[in-house]
């Protein structure tokens, strides 16, 4: 069986918080991938060849104008070299990143896919409306818009994408590399809790800190680490503000472990010393939403530790209420704090629960599976063999 030649199109490659799509490139066995880029970094994380960009000082400034001046244009060294290969998919990871490369995919002449992973979706066209016109050139010209859970996909089709164009594509964790271990109280009666997360305001990290302020009050000895960042962007430094502002406001900066962003490996040891994890994601006020459930919850989930999580998008996917984690309303901190008092008082179901996320996660969410299912949809764009 020949390889398929992929193109993959990120603006950046890639954030550290962005595991799970060097995770779905590599693991797309039968294809010989190409990563197309903006910008690089993190290279020593996340090494790829070949990995093109803008090769020359004037093709960066023509991109910088074309941007500025919000038309959608291509990089033409690029377009060589996957000339070259003879690039038989184009595969655009955002929406706003698939429309900018709809010149691309037309000069390729091949099948352009483009996933949509969250505030694409739902922030850019309650943001900036020009955005709902270049999603109904990007509906119409692409072949597949794929997205990570059906709520999503529900989310695409009232922007205006067409039934038959958008398809659920998961996008799974490494089971192998994520120890199982069930979750019990030790004699010290101390739970720790893991809050992972970019510091953007739909995690809702103030929330869960409020969530872990009431547990203390009601008698939960509860210690929490505290992953991320912020990435400096405005919006995200003022979260990181309203984050420090709770620690303060809740009087938890005696139990809250802070170490900021780690790398991928230091956060599955850190899963292996946590009993719960707590992501109460929400809508943020500018639209921004999770673009399904979060890797890291089902990264957790994989490990056999109970989930605290919200009915937010695809979450229900990933954590199901009762049996594999618990569920609050979305942005109703109220019944968090409840749900959570009551999962801290109900150890004796920790251990049922992660066994029964853990089998869910080997069930639906392995990379392997998941990547496989990805080629199979690359094969039959392209009219070859699905094996």
């Amino acid at each position: 069986m020949s390889l398929l030649r992929v193109a993959h199109s990120f603006e950046v490659w890639l954030p550290p918080t962005m595991t799970w799509a060097y995770n779905q490139v590599r693991y797309a066995e039968g294809t010989e991938g190409a990563i197309v880029a903006r910008k690089t970094a993190n290279l020593d994380q996340f090494p790829w060849s070949p990995l093109l960009t803008c090769n020359t000082a004037l093709e960066r400034v023509w991109l910088k104008v074309a941007q500025r001046a919000r038309t959608n244009t291509y990089s033409r060294s690029c377009l060589r070299a996957l000339r070259k290969v003879d690039t038989a998919i184009l595969h655009s990871h955002m929406g706003y990143r698939g429309w900018e490369d709809l010149p691309l995919a037309r000069k390729l002449g091949c099948p352009h896919v483009v996933t949509f992973y969250g505030h694409d979706a739902t922030a850019f066209p309650l943001m900036w409306p020009i955005w709902r016109r270049r999603y109904a050139d990007l509906f119409a010209a692409a072949d597949l818009i794929l997205c990570e859970g059906p709520y999503f996909a529900g989310s695409l089709r009232e922007l205006g994408c067409p039934e038959d164009k958008v398809a659920v594509q998961r996008l799974g964790v490494e089971v192998d590399r994520l120890p199982y271990a069930p979750r019990t109280v030790g004699p010290d009666g101390i739970v720790r809790v893991l809050v992972a997360s970019a510091f953007r305001p739909k995690k809702g990290i103030p929330s869960a800190l409020q969530a872990v302020a009431a547990a203390r009050k009601a008698g939960h000895d509860v210690r929490v680490t505290l992953l991320g960042s912020s990435n400096g962007s405005e919006a995200e430094e003022m979260e990181q503000k309203a984050i420090e502002e709770a620690i303060v406001a809740c009087r938890l900066g005696d139990v809250v472990d802070a170490p900021g962003m780690i790398t991928h490996a230091r956060f599955v040891d850190e899963l292996a010393r946590h009993h719960i994890l707590l992501a109460p994601s929400r809508m943020s006020a500018d639209g921004d939403a999770e673009g399904g459930a979060p890797v890291t919850i089902m990264e957790a989930a994989a490990t056999g530790m109970p989930v605290m999580s919200t009915t937010h998008c695809d979450i229900p996917e990933v954590v199901e209420d009762g049996v594999t984690g618990v569920l609050a309303p979305e942005d109703d901190q109220e019944a968090l704090n409840a749900c959570f008092e009551r999962l801290l008082a109900s150890s004796e179901l920790w251990p049922a629960m992660g066994e029964a996320a853990a089998a869910l996660i080997r069930r639906k969410f392995d990379v392997r599976m998941c990547a496989a299912e990805l080629v199979e949809r690359y094969r039959s764009l392209v009219g070859a063999p699905v094996v």
